[in-house]
């Protein structure tokens, strides 16, 4: 792992982007037998948002916490909380969402694309 020099690092920052991120937990109605449909909606929905460029990472949380997901979103924090209030499984209760706003290095890199 290479060990980055102050300079390299203040260079680097320049290119961290803005970011929204999208935490997801069960909602009231998540154990509802319309959930697992509205949950295939959601993941369809995101396979959409990911084409569109609004979507640039999507994690499954797999242990047992009261975590389901997180997103990380290229929108305001305004536009995402739009944007998820649209989504069928939140609007359905199947899902609450948190939304905070971020800055990073999307996928590790830390170069601009």
């Amino acid at each position: 792992m290479k060990t980055f020099t102050d300079d390299e690092m203040n260079q680097q920052m320049i290119n961290a982007r803005p970011y929204s991120l999208v935490i997801l937990k069960p909602g009231p109605n998540s154990s509802d037998e319309s959930a697992p449909s509205l949950m295939w909606e959601h993941a369809r929905r995101n396979f959409g948002l990911r084409d569109a460029g609004v979507l640039a990472a999507t994690l499954v949380v797999l242990d047992d916490s009261d975590l389901w997901g997180i997103r990380v979103l290229t929108g305001t924090v305004d536009d995402t909380v739009a944007l998820m209030n649209e989504d069928p499984a939140v609007a359905a209760g199947i899902f609450t969402v948190e939304v905070h706003p971020c800055r990073g290095f999307v996928g590790g890199a830390t170069e601009a694309d």
